[in-house]
């Protein structure tokens, strides 16, 4: 009777010293959680070093060959040079200033609502923190992966956007303005906007919830803003519309959209900056809206004209690219198909039809596919990301206030990028002036900006 007297006392002090320790435990975990810093994770990374390349790899090579085979043979190089010095001019200015722009978040504060007055300017752009990347160095994270791959990989989202832009002023546009346009522009219109988007809490976008979850208001609507502006500004190509304007070579734009079409991959499915299910749904309803959209500007084309074409094909294909951009991280496969055929033949319409009734020489469709594209995702973006719809986001008796939110996000892009970008194009035009000379432009810009020629 001793020994389990003694045996009991024995288990109960043991109790009683597991019972303190799981007790001590349980307050201590959140303290654990709390204090855990990030750790880096070697799949994310691999993903994202693969990604980041992908991006470049849209810009040159892909829309370089892209929009060079749809221009004049005399204007060519002129198109794949200012691709080419944009992507050195933008990696440059990013390094020195640009990501501080916009991913500074010194100062923050999170303002609920529409209080626009009452947020600070940090609210709308950064500050210099990151200064010729003062603080980047080799053991840095942002999030599971190297500060240095995340300002690669956003680095190359600069890089494409102003890129793009080329398209609507492309064959009468001096070098030296555009390379002074795209200075200007990417400091006072694009890396606001990418603030604004996507540097978190406290910026304007991200706490009113507009869903941007790739790039539609940041880089799409972005550029197609200043598009339409910089093709009425510059002004009609000689001839144009009355003279025929053909693409001088339709097997480098078909090689161009082909890159475009591998390389959005890692624009999308990069964007959720980690190897997870989100990577793996932005690639899935990336293929979808872009399959769907090649098909429904092939019809509308088929229907119309009664042939459909290569230059059709390919062209709707970039729209269901830069349709299901803003949507990608938020939207399932069904989603992805509404969007992918309304961007084919919606932007099918403002390429064709609405260019032809304005009167305005978008000369590589830069407004009519991204501008408008961009407009259509972000729209639907706000409609199949509710659950009910097979998307990840809200609620279905939310719907109405995102698709609201959303239209909010693409006016504010939309005309803040288009008063911008006209003060920058009035002000190089009374300087050094915006376009060539009448001559130089008959001649071709290759040989009157580069002396070179891209053909014998």
């Amino acid at each position: 009777m001793i020994t389990t007297l003694h045996l009991g006392r024995k288990h109960a002090w043991l109790m009683a010293a597991m019972t303190i320790f799981i007790i001590a435990a349980m307050f201590s975990i959140p303290a654990w959680a709390q204090d855990e810093e990030p750790t880096l994770d070697t799949g994310d990374t691999a993903w994202m070093l693969t990604a980041t390349a992908l991006v470049l790899f849209m810009t040159i090579p892909g829309l370089s060959l892209f929009y060079g085979g749809l221009v004049n043979r005399k204007n060519v190089l002129s198109v794949l040079m200012q691709c080419f010095t944009i992507t050195a001019l933008m990696t440059l200015l990013w390094t020195i200033y640009g990501y501080s722009l916009a991913f500074d978040t010194t100062g923050m504060e999170k303002v609920d609502g529409y209080a626009f007055a009452e947020r600070g300017i940090h609210g709308y752009v950064g500050g210099l923190k990151y200064l010729f990347l003062r603080g980047v160095d080799k053991d840095a994270l942002t999030g599971t992966i190297p500060e240095s791959v995340f300002v690669t990989f956003q680095m190359t989202f600069a890089i494409i956007t102003p890129a793009l832009i080329v398209g609507a002023f492309a064959e009468r546009m001096k070098f030296s303005a555009v390379l002074i346009f795209s200075t200007l522009w990417f400091t006072f219109v694009y890396a606001p906007i990418c603030h604004m988007v996507w540097s978190g809490d406290g910026a304007l976008f991200w706490d009113l919830g507009i869903l941007d979850f790739a790039g539609g208001t940041v880089v799409h609507i972005n550029a197609g803003a200043a598009a339409l502006v910089a093709c009425l500004m510059v002004g009609k190509r000689r001839g144009y519309p009355e003279r025929p304007m053909p693409p001088h070579n339709l097997t480098m734009t078909v090689t161009g959209a082909g890159m475009l079409w591998v390389g959005w991959f890692g624009f999308n499915a990069g964007s959720a900056v980690a190897a997870d299910q989100n990577a793996g749904m932005a690639m899935l309803v990336t293929q979808i809206a872009t399959a769907a959209a090649t098909l429904a500007w092939t019809a509308a084309e088929w229907i119309k004209h009664g042939k459909p074409s290569v230059l059709g094909a390919v062209t709707g294909a970039v729209a269901g690219l830069v349709a299901i951009t803003p949507a990608s991280g938020t939207v399932g496969p069904m989603g992805a198909i509404v969007i992918g055929v309304a961007a084919g033949f919606i932007c099918f319409f403002a390429a064709t039809t609405l260019k032809r009734a304005l009167g305005y020489d978008d000369a590589l469709d830069a407004f009519g596919v991204h501008g408008v594209g961009g407009f259509v995702g972000a729209m639907l973006t706000g409609v199949f990301a509710a659950t009910n719809l097979g998307g990840f986001e809200i609620e279905a008796a939310d719907i109405g206030k995102q698709v609201w939110l959303q239209f909010v996000g693409c006016a504010v892009t939309f005309v803040y990028c288009g008063v911008v970008s006209f003060i920058i194009l009035k002000l190089i035009d009374l300087t050094i002036g915006l376009r060539v000379s009448e001559q130089d432009e008959i001649e071709g810009l290759d040989v009157t900006q580069h002396e070179e020629a891209g053909y014998i």
